[in-house]
């Protein structure tokens, strides 16, 4: 179950074609639908994301935590999610980044989103990169 600022963000972005207000009405979000990892239950989280072509990437920053977000541990246990965009609705396959790109596609987060380098200069950890690609 999202938190309450977690919830207003999809309402307004449900209501809204995807637009929200401050402190993300400037950034590209999405909001990604997951099943837990050990509940089993359907999850909801907004994210910001960026795109390589036709993927969307997302980061798993956790706002630069010594741990990775709940949601990426979903991902690794159930890679098939759905990605809500704008008013359109897909499934997507999540995979995480190969170590050979994914200081490219970090960084194209980072030209959109400065706060992401920020996150990164905080943790000790590799924060993982996430791709989603629509599936046929």
């Amino acid at each position: 179950m999202p938190n309450d600022f977690n919830q207003s963000i999809i309402d307004q972005f449900r209501a809204n074609g995807g637009k929200v207000g401050a402190p993300f009405a400037d950034r590209r979000l999405l909001l990604l639908n997951t099943i837990g990892a050990k509940s089993g239950q359907p999850r909801l989280i907004p994210l910001a994301y960026t795109t390589d072509g036709d993927r969307i990437i997302i980061i798993a920053s956790k706002a630069g935590a010594p741990t990775n977000p709940d949601w990426y541990y979903n991902l690794l246990a159930h890679p098939l999610v759905t990605v809500e965009l704008g008013h359109e609705r897909f499934e997507a396959r999540a995979t995480v980044a190969s170590d050979q790109d994914h200081d490219r596609l970090y960084d194209l987060m980072v030209a959109e989103n400065a706060g992401f380098d920020e996150y990164r200069r905080k943790t000790t950890r590799q924060i993982p990169v996430v791709i989603l690609e629509r599936v046929a």
